[in-house]
Protein backbone atom coordinates (compact mmCIF):
# COMPACT_ATOMS: atom_id res chain seq x y z
CA UNK A 1 0.00 0.00 0.00
CA UNK A 2 1.20 3.25 -0.81
CA UNK A 3 1.61 6.93 0.89
CA UNK A 4 -1.10 7.99 -1.30
CA UNK A 5 -1.99 12.08 -1.05
CA UNK A 6 -4.35 12.27 -4.32
CA UNK A 7 -7.43 10.47 -4.27
CA UNK A 8 -9.21 10.28 -7.88
CA UNK A 9 -12.96 9.51 -8.26
CA UNK A 10 -14.78 8.02 -12.08
CA UNK A 11 -18.22 10.13 -11.19
CA UNK A 12 -21.17 7.90 -12.71
CA UNK A 13 -21.50 4.54 -10.76
CA UNK A 14 -18.66 4.94 -8.39
CA UNK A 15 -19.72 8.42 -6.36
CA UNK A 16 -23.21 8.42 -7.66
CA UNK A 17 -26.01 6.07 -8.70
CA UNK A 18 -26.68 7.13 -12.08
CA UNK A 19 -26.26 4.02 -14.05
CA UNK A 20 -30.10 3.30 -14.34
CA UNK A 21 -30.37 6.89 -16.04
CA UNK A 22 -27.28 6.06 -18.49
CA UNK A 23 -29.22 2.83 -19.97
CA UNK A 24 -32.45 4.85 -20.10
CA UNK A 25 -31.05 8.12 -22.14
CA UNK A 26 -29.08 5.96 -24.44
CA UNK A 27 -32.09 3.87 -25.47
CA UNK A 28 -33.78 7.64 -25.79
CA UNK A 29 -31.21 8.27 -28.21
CA UNK A 30 -31.31 5.30 -29.83
CA UNK A 31 -35.38 5.47 -30.43
CA UNK A 32 -34.63 9.04 -31.52
CA UNK A 33 -32.02 7.98 -34.45
CA UNK A 34 -34.33 4.92 -34.93
CA UNK A 35 -31.60 2.58 -34.16
CA UNK A 36 -31.85 -1.24 -32.72
CA UNK A 37 -31.90 -1.04 -29.27
CA UNK A 38 -29.48 -3.25 -27.61
CA UNK A 39 -29.25 -5.03 -24.30
CA UNK A 40 -28.80 -2.99 -20.53
CA UNK A 41 -25.75 -6.10 -20.36
CA UNK A 42 -24.06 -3.94 -23.66
CA UNK A 43 -25.31 -0.63 -22.86
CA UNK A 44 -23.84 -0.76 -19.25
CA UNK A 45 -20.93 -2.47 -20.86
CA UNK A 46 -19.86 0.64 -22.54
CA UNK A 47 -20.47 3.32 -19.60
CA UNK A 48 -17.06 4.72 -18.87
CA UNK A 49 -16.08 5.55 -22.11
CA UNK A 50 -16.57 9.12 -23.76
CA UNK A 51 -19.57 9.58 -25.92
CA UNK A 52 -17.71 9.59 -29.16
CA UNK A 53 -15.87 5.96 -28.40
CA UNK A 54 -19.62 4.72 -26.54
CA UNK A 55 -21.26 5.03 -29.72
CA UNK A 56 -18.77 3.86 -31.86
CA UNK A 57 -18.75 0.50 -29.63
CA UNK A 58 -22.58 0.24 -29.74
CA UNK A 59 -23.37 1.13 -33.37
CA UNK A 60 -20.42 0.93 -35.53
CA UNK A 61 -20.39 3.32 -38.80
CA UNK A 62 -23.04 5.28 -37.37
CA UNK A 63 -23.18 8.56 -39.43
CA UNK A 64 -25.84 10.32 -36.89
CA UNK A 65 -23.74 10.56 -34.28
CA UNK A 66 -24.58 14.89 -33.20
CA UNK A 67 -27.95 13.82 -33.50
CA UNK A 68 -27.33 10.69 -30.94
CA UNK A 69 -25.26 12.88 -28.46
CA UNK A 70 -27.46 15.89 -28.89
CA UNK A 71 -30.49 13.42 -27.63
CA UNK A 72 -28.44 11.72 -25.06
CA UNK A 73 -27.15 14.92 -23.33
CA UNK A 74 -30.72 16.62 -23.37
CA UNK A 75 -32.50 13.62 -21.89
CA UNK A 76 -29.49 12.87 -19.28
CA UNK A 77 -29.63 16.53 -18.37
CA UNK A 78 -33.32 16.42 -18.08
CA UNK A 79 -33.90 13.47 -15.72
CA UNK A 80 -30.71 15.11 -13.38
CA UNK A 81 -32.64 18.24 -12.95
CA UNK A 82 -33.33 16.08 -9.54
CA UNK A 83 -29.49 15.09 -9.25
CA UNK A 84 -28.98 11.21 -9.03
CA UNK A 85 -28.24 10.17 -5.72
CA UNK A 86 -24.96 9.40 -3.85
CA UNK A 87 -24.13 5.85 -3.06
CA UNK A 88 -24.21 5.17 1.08
CA UNK A 89 -21.54 6.64 2.53
CA UNK A 90 -19.93 8.59 -0.13
CA UNK A 91 -20.61 12.46 1.33
CA UNK A 92 -19.40 11.14 4.32
CA UNK A 93 -16.43 9.83 3.12
CA UNK A 94 -15.48 12.46 0.82
CA UNK A 95 -15.82 14.84 3.89
CA UNK A 96 -13.37 13.13 5.63
CA UNK A 97 -10.91 12.41 3.47
CA UNK A 98 -10.72 16.25 2.90
CA UNK A 99 -10.66 16.83 6.67
CA UNK A 100 -7.10 14.65 6.80
CA UNK A 101 -5.57 16.20 3.90
CA UNK A 102 -6.32 14.15 0.57
CA UNK A 103 -6.66 16.11 -2.17
CA UNK A 104 -9.83 15.06 -4.06
CA UNK A 105 -9.92 14.99 -7.86
CA UNK A 106 -12.51 13.67 -10.53
CA UNK A 107 -11.89 11.50 -14.29
CA UNK A 108 -14.82 11.09 -16.13
CA UNK A 109 -16.01 9.64 -19.55
CA UNK A 110 -18.87 12.86 -19.30
CA UNK A 111 -18.71 15.61 -21.30
CA UNK A 112 -17.43 18.91 -19.64
CA UNK A 113 -21.05 20.21 -19.95
CA UNK A 114 -22.28 17.41 -18.48
CA UNK A 115 -20.11 17.02 -15.66
CA UNK A 116 -20.02 20.80 -14.90
CA UNK A 117 -23.99 20.54 -15.32
CA UNK A 118 -24.44 17.59 -12.87
CA UNK A 119 -21.77 19.30 -10.34
CA UNK A 120 -23.40 22.47 -10.44
CA UNK A 121 -26.74 20.59 -9.91
CA UNK A 122 -25.33 19.56 -6.14
CA UNK A 123 -23.65 22.70 -5.37
CA UNK A 124 -20.31 20.99 -5.67
CA UNK A 125 -18.54 23.44 -8.80
CA UNK A 126 -15.30 24.31 -6.27
CA UNK A 127 -15.85 20.98 -4.35
CA UNK A 128 -12.77 19.10 -6.28
CA UNK A 129 -9.43 20.36 -6.11
CA UNK A 130 -9.63 19.56 -10.07
CA UNK A 131 -12.10 17.19 -12.50
CA UNK A 132 -11.14 16.20 -15.83
CA UNK A 133 -13.80 15.06 -18.74
CA UNK A 134 -13.17 12.60 -21.62
CA UNK A 135 -13.95 15.63 -23.99
CA UNK A 136 -10.90 17.81 -23.35
CA UNK A 137 -8.63 14.89 -22.66
CA UNK A 138 -8.84 11.76 -24.43
CA UNK A 139 -11.50 8.71 -23.13
CA UNK A 140 -10.91 6.15 -20.96
CA UNK A 141 -8.86 3.90 -21.24
CA UNK A 142 -6.42 6.17 -22.22
CA UNK A 143 -3.98 7.41 -19.15
CA UNK A 144 -3.98 11.20 -20.35
CA UNK A 145 -6.79 12.24 -17.86
CA UNK A 146 -4.97 11.33 -15.22
CA UNK A 147 -1.61 12.36 -16.58
CA UNK A 148 -3.05 15.89 -16.03
CA UNK A 149 -4.58 15.28 -12.83
CA UNK A 150 -1.15 14.33 -11.14
CA UNK A 151 0.67 17.45 -12.89
CA UNK A 152 -1.96 19.75 -11.93
CA UNK A 153 -1.58 18.62 -8.43
CA UNK A 154 2.32 18.13 -8.65
CA UNK A 155 1.83 14.14 -7.56
CA UNK A 156 3.66 11.23 -8.98
CA UNK A 157 1.97 7.94 -9.66
CA UNK A 158 2.74 6.58 -6.62
CA UNK A 159 1.24 8.95 -4.59
CA UNK A 160 -2.28 8.98 -6.48
CA UNK A 161 -5.27 6.59 -5.96
CA UNK A 162 -8.00 5.64 -8.53
CA UNK A 163 -11.39 4.62 -7.81
CA UNK A 164 -13.66 3.62 -10.45
CA UNK A 165 -16.34 1.31 -10.83
CA UNK A 166 -15.80 -0.14 -15.03
CA UNK A 167 -12.86 -1.66 -16.52
CA UNK A 168 -11.89 1.81 -18.22
CA UNK A 169 -11.35 3.06 -15.05
CA UNK A 170 -8.72 0.06 -13.87
CA UNK A 171 -7.08 0.09 -17.46
CA UNK A 172 -6.46 3.56 -17.30
CA UNK A 173 -5.00 3.69 -14.16
CA UNK A 174 -2.85 0.82 -14.99
CA UNK A 175 -1.40 2.63 -18.00
CA UNK A 176 -0.48 5.94 -16.03
CA UNK A 177 1.06 4.01 -13.35
CA UNK A 178 -1.45 4.84 -10.22
CA UNK A 179 -2.72 2.09 -8.15
CA UNK A 180 -6.96 1.18 -8.68
CA UNK A 181 -9.18 0.20 -6.29
CA UNK A 182 -12.73 -1.29 -7.74
CA UNK A 183 -15.97 -0.58 -6.52
CA UNK A 184 -18.70 -3.37 -7.35
CA UNK A 185 -21.81 -1.11 -6.76
CA UNK A 186 -21.85 0.48 -10.41
CA UNK A 187 -21.99 -0.57 -14.40
CA UNK A 188 -19.58 -3.77 -13.70
CA UNK A 189 -19.96 -6.88 -11.57
CA UNK A 190 -16.81 -7.45 -9.37
CA UNK A 191 -15.81 -10.49 -11.28
CA UNK A 192 -15.36 -8.59 -14.36
CA UNK A 193 -13.67 -5.69 -12.45
CA UNK A 194 -11.04 -8.38 -10.37
CA UNK A 195 -9.85 -9.93 -13.62
CA UNK A 196 -8.13 -6.06 -14.20
CA UNK A 197 -6.41 -6.83 -10.49
CA UNK A 198 -6.99 -3.79 -8.61
CA UNK A 199 -5.04 -2.52 -5.72
CA UNK A 200 -8.30 -2.48 -3.82
CA UNK A 201 -12.28 -4.39 -4.37
CA UNK A 202 -14.49 -2.76 -1.88
CA UNK A 203 -18.59 -3.30 -2.40
CA UNK A 204 -19.02 -0.39 0.21
CA UNK A 205 -16.55 3.44 0.65
CA UNK A 206 -16.51 2.76 4.21
CA UNK A 207 -14.25 0.00 3.34
CA UNK A 208 -12.10 2.22 1.46
CA UNK A 209 -12.02 4.87 4.56
CA UNK A 210 -10.90 1.80 6.85
CA UNK A 211 -8.27 0.39 4.45
CA UNK A 212 -6.15 4.01 4.06
CA UNK A 213 -6.44 4.44 7.91
CA UNK A 214 -4.69 1.13 8.13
Amino acid sequence: MGDYRLLIFDWDGTLVDSIGRIVDSLRYAAATCDLPQLSDERLRGIIGLGMREAIDCLYPGLHATDQFRKAYGEHYLELERQPSALFPGVLEALHEFRAEGYLLAVATGKSRRGLNAVLEGRGWLDFFDITRCADEAASKPDPLMLREILAHCRMNPEQALMVGDSVFDLQMARRAGVHSVAVGHGAQSMDVLKAEVPTLSIKHFEELQSWLKR
